[in-house]
């Protein structure tokens, strides 16, 4: 029997090493495309949950700073002799006060003079903004504080402050805002029954601030700005000099 000079060797044709080829890209393309569809879903996800946390850490921070109010008593309009009142800003737009909280070393931090206030948007809309300035005693308080007039509704003396104005440093707690208003609450007074102020004219403090807001674009998905209401749990009585002050 014979055999065969050129025994028959295993190997692919041409056809088959173009659609193994073309198999390989397609099997590529899938998994570039699931990768990308993936990565995409994952930077919505996290950009919603920053988004999330932002609105809920503004309204953790407007909560701590009017909770951490303090009784300051300082001087009102030192160049014209001066009247002693009960250091606070209530008015629809812009509020001012002395907090314990600080926003950037929080509870343990130095107390501040916060500033709260709300300006146009870049855009459309407002936005909320506070600022923080330190605060080393009554007087550092009390030059915030040009002089004394007349509340319109009591009657009583009310104190004139000086504009607020927002700078680089200004931190920005709430954006794309329909609207955004400050509310004050009285106690029972003699001649007043207790109930809601657009301003405060009174020279001592309020008895709780609810600031009002809704966004601009409403977003079922996401967590929106609420309104927030926060008691003030101060007893002190602003015609009192205590003597920690």
């Amino acid at each position: 029997m014979r055999t065969s000079r050129h025994p028959r060797r295993a190997g692919v044709t041409l056809l088959e090493v173009l659609l193994a080829m073309t198999l390989l890209s397609l099997l590529s393309v899938g998994m570039a495309i699931a990768m990308r569809v993936g990565l995409s879903a994952l930077a919505k996800t996290n950009t919603k949950l920053m988004a999330n946390r932002r609105v809920a850490g503004a309204q953790r921070i407007l909560e701590a700073e009017l909770e951490g109010m303090m009784p300051i008593r300082t001087t009102c309009g030192i160049a014209s002799g001066g009247s002693r009142i009960g250091f606070f800003e209530g008015e629809p737009a812009v509020m001012r006060l002395v907090s314990t909280f600080s926003l950037e070393q929080g509870w343990r931090g130095q107390p501040q003079i916060i500033e709260i206030f709300v300006i146009p948007g870049e855009s459309s809309g407002v936005r909320l903004v506070v600022n923080e300035i330190p605060y080393w005693g009554p007087a550092s308080a009390g030059r915030l504080c040009l002089g004394m007039g007349v509340d319109a509704i009591t009657g009583q003396p009310s104190a004139n402050f000086a504009p607020v104005e927002a700078s680089p440093k200004s931190f920005v707690l709430a954006d794309q805002l329909a609207y955004c208003r400050f509310a004050y609450h009285t106690r029972r007074l003699a001649n007043l029954p207790a109930t809601w102020r657009p301003k405060w004219g009174l020279a001592t403090w309020p008895a709780g601030v609810r600031v009002e807001m809704a966004p601009l674009q409403p977003d079922p998905s996401r967590v929106q700005p609420i309104t927030i209401v926060a008691p003030v749990r101060l007893y002190r009585s602003s015609e009192i000099d205590y003597a920690d002050d």
